[in-house]
């Protein structure tokens, strides 16, 4: 399996090794031109000078500058490497695997499609799996989707949509997500690059960018400008004066000095600069021509939730259908979080941190996009709470009430419910709906009790920032950068 799938682990670049990491310090167009020019004038200098005017200054200090842009280039590139190679042996992760019927740990990247693996809470996924056994298990897709929701993940049987997310599939635990309760067991589906988190880690492309392109064609304009200069300026001398052999040393003496010497180590310099800075930021630069496209860029786009704000999330608004603030509709909500057995997600804690009986259930998926929840009064009456997406929880809507009386759910108040939360929306918030029905006395409840619900109200929640991102903005914006949502770039 290992020979046909390969290890489970992400491929550096090909190319990378000491002999690539010396040829990209040291040949490039700017070394070659000046490397020639420093023979040139070594020729010119030294064995074709007398012994009173021979100086090799020149010849010596366009080969250091060589040298010295080499070298810092070089050094920063292996100190980039080197930090990254320790980074990697930090996250390095031992599994447990059922091979033989025996359980065994081994690295992470001897994983092969077959292996029987077996993780807990705390744990990282360590390659794509379908799971074949579960325990109360709860996931984090974060490292995949960006979102902080937590999944209830189980084995059974799935039939799959191509409309569907493949990451909203609860049979298939993926790799980099992190277990955050419960217990799992599955079959390897897939390992390395293979898998849908190494989709997102492909190797570096070895495609010059704009800054090594820039560059490379300024030195193609200094050698086509002194393929013209040099020839004219011979003839001219050697035709004028006789002396061809001092005319061609002189012609070479200005091609020398046509070149910028210092050109390559101050533009290494610069970027080495660059390079330190951003470590000191925890940020590694593996080739310092990246550094450039930081500078050079337009248009910075960020993942808001986990950036700019919280994971957690804060409820700001609990409404009637009209958009009047009503407690009712935060109480009903609260007993629906607090009475349901599964992972409490961001919104089940928001809601139990703004507000401070024994039930039944039928959890959240997210084909339904609601829970429900059975709970009973003090006298004994039962009554279905059931929280979640708008549209799935008007679907099952037959009435709504407001200010404690029960009406028919007609157009008008379907539209005045859109028109509430569709205000809502436009504000960036997120927008739950509370729907109830008494049931009486039953103390059990199945999907086809989900009907003729009353729509009692909404949760509107906001995502809170971090306290750095007030901070990161007004530098965004002090560097005269422009800060907008992504629809209204």
């Amino acid at each position: 399996m290992r020979e046909r799938y390969g290890k489970n682990s992400f491929q550096e670049r090909k190319t990378d090794t000491t002999i690539q990491r010396l040829r990209r310090a040291f040949i490039n167009p700017f070394h070659v031109i000046l490397f020639i020019l420093g023979i040139v004038s070594l020729v010119t200098d030294v064995f074709m000078a007398s012994n009173f005017t021979r100086n090799a200054t020149t010849a010596l200090i366009i080969f250091s500058m060589i040298v010295i842009s080499g070298i810092i280039r070089l050094i920063q590139e292996l100190r980039a490497k080197s930090t990254a190679a320790q980074l990697d042996r930090l996250i390095h992760e031992k599994v447990t695997v059922r091979r033989n019927g025996e359980l065994r740990e081994i690295p992470g990247e001897e994983l092969v499609v077959g292996d029987l693996v077996l993780f807990s809470a705390g744990d990282r996924v360590p390659a794509d799996i379908r799971l074949t056994k579960v325990t109360d298990l709860f996931i984090s897709q974060a490292a995949i989707t960006g979102e902080s929701a937590i999944l209830e993940k189980s084995c059974r049987t799935l039939c799959y949509k191509e409309q569907e997310p493949i990451t909203q599939l609860e049979n298939l635990a993926f790799m980099a997500t992190t277990v955050i309760s419960g217990k799992g067991e599955g079959i390897v589906l897939a390992v390395g690059t293979d898998t849908l988190y190494g989709g997102f880690t492909k190797p570096d492309s070895e495609d010059k960018n704009a800054f090594q392109k820039g560059a490379n064609s300024i030195a193609w304009v200094m050698i086509r400008f002194m393929a013209v200069l040099v020839p004219i300026v011979f003839l001219i001398l050697g035709i004028t004066g006789g002396k061809w052999l001092e005319s061609f040393a002189f012609a070479l003496s200005v091609a020398v000095g046509l070149m910028p010497e210092m050109l390559p180590m101050v533009i290494t310099a610069c970027l080495a600069k660059g390079s330190l800075a951003m470590g000191k930021k925890q940020t590694i630069i593996k080739d310092l021509n990246a550094m450039q496209s930081f500078g050079s860029m337009d248009v910075l786009c960020m993942d808001k939730t986990g950036t700019l704000t919280n994971e957690s999330i804060l409820l700001e608004y609990y409404m009637d259908i009209l958009g009047n603030e009503n407690t009712e509709v935060l109480d009903l909500a609260y007993l629906n979080s607090s009475y349901h057995s599964g992972v409490c997600n961001p919104i089940d804690n928001a809601i139990l941190a703004c507000k401070s009986m024994p039930g039944r259930e039928i959890p959240f998926d997210y084909t339904r996009k609601f829970v429900s929840t059975l709970v009973q009064d003090n006298i004994g009456n039962s009554h279905l709470i059931m929280k979640g997406d708008i549209a799935h929880i008007l679907s099952r809507c037959s009435h709504v009430e407001y200010r404690g009386t029960r009406l028919p759910m007609e157009k008008d108040a379907r539209q005045s419910v859109f028109s509430v939360v569709g205000e809502m929306l436009q504000d960036g918030m997120k927008v739950i709906a509370v729907a109830r029905k008494n049931v009486g006395t039953l103390r059990e409840i199945t999907p086809d009790d989900e009907k003729d619900m009353t729509l009692v109200g909404y949760l509107s929640f906001f995502d809170a920032p971090k306290q750095t991102a007030g901070e990161s903005v007004t530098a965004l914006k002090r560097l005269k950068g422009k800060v907008s949502p992504s629809r209204k770039i």
